[in-house]
């Protein structure tokens, strides 16, 4: 392998945050983190760029910190897509199978799958990902991979993820100017997936909740598979404006405060506790009682739990999910979130950090670096698709070229 080829860069552009994490392959399986960046998010709002030179800049910085880290020169990054013009939804597809005795084989799976995108999408949209579920060979459903199966017809469950074309656009520009290349759009829902959520609580029934800066985006998986996506348009930076305004104080002490002392559930603060708040205007800074600070995040907590459970009752998952609820992004970091969580679902919560992976694990072992470090995951596995899909080309072009020698 290449020294260039064994490098991967997950690029997490947020609303409060660019995150830039290198991966060095190893093997197959494991991948080590070399590189970290982290620069402030400016010109980004809700995935969505809204000032594209001062992206281009945020975006520099976090590259230009985590090439310095590993050591490396980035060329090319796998890119986290987010926001409320990301839509997800479900589709069919149905083809009558070709081949000789009626075995399945991956062109069929292929036609399958083309079958099901083939769906009208309003102008300015482009399909993002489609992700089989399961497959359907003659009444059979359920089937994880039906090549070489027997079968008259195939059927194919998919969900497609959409993204507004203008807005991707954008954000890929910002990127190319940031001076490297997209290898890869990535649903962030995914991305972090990749890095927080087990295989079993995939096959169980889990979801994902990853509550960023500007947006909580949920996913929800269930045999194995990507069944439900959605965003709601609520995250991080809600929670500071409401200390904000409720305290009185500028936003970046609110964000302070928020980080330093803040708690989403009141029941959990004691009464004696007292925090220091920077006041507006040059006024001295006031001592109150951290109680107040928690009932106004407590309110903003439960309305983004009760958007989620709404998005879950909606999809029809509420009474599949066996693995519970995995929450992840900086908004999972305030205390209080789980336990504020647990009340509203009733179900099993945990906090999701990145995990399986190797080098400078003590510096992204938090939510926060769930959806960068996911990139790089999913990234490995698309390389090694790739690598399998290489191999079995070469293998028959070998087949090809034996024969010919035999012959002539």
């Amino acid at each position: 392998m290449a020294r260039k080829e064994r490098y991967l860069v997950g690029l997490d552009v947020g609303t409060s945050k660019v995150a830039a994490l290198v991966g060095e392959l190893v093997d197959a399986q494991n991948l080590d983190v070399v590189g970290l960046g982290v620069a402030e998010s400016k010109g980004i709002r809700r995935g969505v760029v809204v000032n594209l030179e001062a992206a281009v800049e945020s975006i520099k910085k976090a590259i230009e910190e985590a090439e310095l880290m590993a050591g490396v020169e980035i060329d090319s990054v796998y890119l986290g897509l987010s926001g409320p013009h990301v839509k997800g939804f479900n589709s069919r597809g149905v083809v009558a199978v070709a081949g000789k005795n009626r075995e399945i084989n991956r062109e069929d799976v292929r036609r399958a799958i083309d079958a099901a995108k083939a769906v009208a999408l309003p102008s300015g949209r482009d399909i993002l990902h489609v992700l089989p579920q399961d497959f359907v060979v003659d009444e059979q459903d359920g089937i994880g991979d039906p090549v070489g199966m027997t079968g008259a017809r195939l059927e194919v469950n998919v969900h497609i993820v959409t993204a507004s074309t203008s807005s991707v656009q954008n954000i890929v520009a910002c990127v190319n100017r940031a001076g490297v290349s997209v290898a890869d759009t990535v649903l962030e829902h995914l991305g972090a997936s990749e890095a927080v959520l087990t295989s079993d609580e995939k096959e169980l029934g889990v979801t994902l909740v990853d509550i960023g800066g500007g947006t909580t985006d949920v996913a929800i998986f269930e045999r194995g598979s990507l069944w439900h996506t959605g965003v709601i348009a609520i995250g991080g930076d809600h929670f500071t404006n409401d200390i904000a305004v409720g305290l009185r104080t500028p936003v970046p002490e609110a964000e302070k405060v928020k980080r330093k002392c803040g708690c989403a559930m009141s029941a959990m603060v004691d009464d004696e506790e007292t925090i220091e708040v920077a006041s507006v205007g040059g006024r001295r800074p006031r001592v109150m009682a951290r109680r107040i600070l928690a009932e106004i995040l407590q309110p903003r907590a439960e309305e983004v739990f009760n958007l989620v459970w709404d998005e879950i009752r909606r999809a029809g998952y509420e009474k599949s999910l066996n693995s519970g609820v995995v929450l992840t992004g900086g908004g999972a970091l305030l205390d209080g979130m789980a336990e504020v969580a647990e009340q509203i679902f009733d179900l099993p919560i945990r906090r999701g950090c990145p995990m399986d992976l190797g080098g400078l694990v003590d510096h992204i072992n938090s939510p926060v670096f769930a959806t960068a470090a996911g990139l790089l995951r999913y990234g490995q596995r698309t390389l090694a698709n790739d690598a399998v899909r290489a191999g079995a080309i070469g293998w028959f072009a070998g087949r090809v070229r034996g024969l010919f020698k035999e012959f002539f």
